[in-house]
């Protein structure tokens, strides 16, 4: 029996890829009902079919909301009766945020605390919200508007009753909607280059399932407050052009680096130089712990920490680097991958 057995859970962001391997995940476990919450109508029409022909036994426990994170009412009006929420609605195209920033601060910060706030105000045991390494030491508008997020989730969980909230970060997540995989096995079928901004470029990994994986450690083992970071390996994008380019038929020499888009790092940051200092050590995780002191600083003295000076940030270019044949079976192994293989359509 599990911590959903009966339960109520609601998904902000639903029809994202995200939404999509949490409902594969959990639509034939003794869950009660999912809500999917999101503003787009085609999308949710989409779902809604596609379940209904591909679960017809279970599709009825979907539940599909209209509204808009922006909005506290339409937040507030889809939250009775919730007992859990993953928290995936966010504006996450880096490039795109750039452009329109204040879309993302919407998105990303507004819309964080409409969720929070319907939240607290109709006992939801559990929210957890979903970031990315990019909130860490942030240089782009998409990360700092997630590095916001974050500051407004720690802040509302130390008032948030009986609610606990808890923020989960991780790198790319493989072959999810708008990511370079889908994108690099269109070109080779068309007979195009594939496109790399920068080959030496590192990131993490982690396939949709570890990002579900992540996100139920939280609901299980975090507590208010927290961030939660999965110790995820990385490998550069040139490996991982590479990759696919053997899996698909592609050619290597046809690999074309065409420059480092708008807001761009080399490499990404899970875990700050700062936040090693605390962070607790939980096997594949490490549990980042809220900073609960008052504003009454004059009550405290700091001797120093001589911890923080012996670690070093968790990134994607101090992480375990995976060598082209273990990124080749780390992108094979995904369902996605193997459907594109097999010429099965996929549920994204």
């Amino acid at each position: 029996m599990s911590i959903f057995a009966g339960k109520t859970l609601m998904i902000t962001g639903g029809t994202g890829s995200f939404g999509n391997a949490v409902l594969n995940r959990f639509l034939r476990t003794d869950i009660a009902e999912i809500r999917i919450f999101s503003r787009d109508e085609k999308k949710q029409d989409d779902m809604r079919h596609l379940y209904q022909a591909n679960y017809p036994d279970v599709a009825s426990k979907i539940k599909f909301y209209i509204g808009d994170v922006r909005s506290l009412e339409s937040c507030r009006a889809a939250m009775p009766g919730v007992d859990y929420i993953f928290h995936a609605a966010a504006l996450k195209q880096v490039p795109s945020c750039e452009f329109f920033p204040m879309e993302a601060v919407k998105t990303n910060v507004i819309g964080t605390d409409n969720v929070l706030q319907a939240a607290i105000e109709n006992n939801v045991e559990s929210v957890i919200c979903l970031s990315t390494d990019k909130a860490a030491y942030p240089i782009n508008a998409m990360g700092i508007t997630k590095a916001i997020e974050e500051k407004v989730a720690v802040a509302k969980s130390r008032n948030s009753r009986n609610t606990k909230i808890c923020c989960t970060r991780y790198g790319n997540v493989m072959c999810s909607r708008g990511s370079v995989i889908p994108l690099w096995i269109d070109q080779i079928r068309k007979g195009n280059p594939v496109t790399v901004t920068e080959s030496t470029m590192t990131r993490f990994i982690m396939s949709l399932d570890e990002a579900v994986d992540l996100v139920l450690f939280a609901f299980e083992n975090g507590q208010n407050g927290d961030i939660l970071v999965q110790k995820a390996p990385a490998c550069t994008i040139q490996t991982q052009a590479e990759a696919v380019c053997e899996l698909f038929g592609g050619k290597k020499e046809d690999i074309k680096v065409i420059g480092i888009r708008h807001g761009e790092k080399l490499y990404e940051t899970l875990l700050t130089r700062e936040e090693c200092a605390k962070a607790v050590d939980m096997g594949n995780f490490y549990r980042v712990p809220a900073d609960n002191r008052s504003l009454n600083y004059d009550k405290y003295f700091t001797e120093g920490n001589s911890k923080q000076v012996e670690l070093t940030e968790f990134n994607s270019d101090n992480t375990r680097r995976l060598n082209l044949q273990e990124t080749k079976d780390t992108i094979a192994s995904l369902e996605y991958i193997q459907n594109e293989l097999n010429g099965i359509p996929n549920i994204q």
